[in-house]
């Protein structure tokens, strides 16, 4: 895959490429700011009234950057590569594509660096492993994350998938009422 450029005011432009197992130590810190914990507040998309405990571990990265039919695309700023900047998991699963562990550093959330990583995961899936359609699952009560989706032309399904209630590699629920929901884009 070629590796995307993207503007940011004021700064070098970040490259997209595949991550290796040896970025799995550096996608931690990254997936865990967008999602858990107080540094997770300075952006939008953070869990923490509604989780604590983990979102991901080195050995769960590692695992989905090394699967088969799986890929971590990997925004970085080439001055500072060690620090990625965002990242995504698409996977191929047969006639679509599934798209998840999506993350953005909280400052830049609200920039468009989300947008530019979930357009070039479904370029990659189209191109690549000809897919119609991209799938992914939302916690049903993040809606301000499913409207964004929604902007982005995915549609709400209404059907929802238990969360995982008891496996602590996934968070630990401040509530007793979490569940995803499917949502659906059709890739042109």
């Amino acid at each position: 895959m070629e590796a995307l450029e993207t503007a940011r005011p004021g700064q070098d432009r970040p490259v997209i490429r595949d991550a290796t197992a040896a970025d799995a130590p550096a996608l931690v810190p990254l997936i865990e700011s967008a999602y858990r914990g107080d540094a997770s507040r300075v952006g939008w998309t953070t869990e923490a009234d509604l989780l604590d405990g983990q979102r991901t571990d080195e050995e769960g990265v590692t695992a989905v950057v090394t699967a088969e039919g799986s890929r971590v695309l990997l925004a970085e700023d080439p001055g500072a590569p060690q620090a990625p900047l965002a990242c995504c998991h698409i996977e191929h699963r047969g006639d679509h594509a599934y798209f998840g562990m999506f993350a953005v550093r909280p400052a830049l959330q609200g920039a468009g660096l989300g947008r530019v990583m979930l357009a070039e995961a479904e370029r990659v899936a189209r191109a690549e492993w000809g897919v119609r359609e991209m799938h992914m699952t939302v916690i049903r009560q993040r809606e301000e994350l499913i409207a964004w989706y929604e902007r982005r032309g995915y549609r709400r399904t209404g059907k929802m998938v238990p969360f995982p209630y008891g496996d602590e590699r996934f968070g630990i629920p401040r509530r007793d009422d979490l569940e995803f929901e499917l949502l659906v884009r059709e890739l042109p």
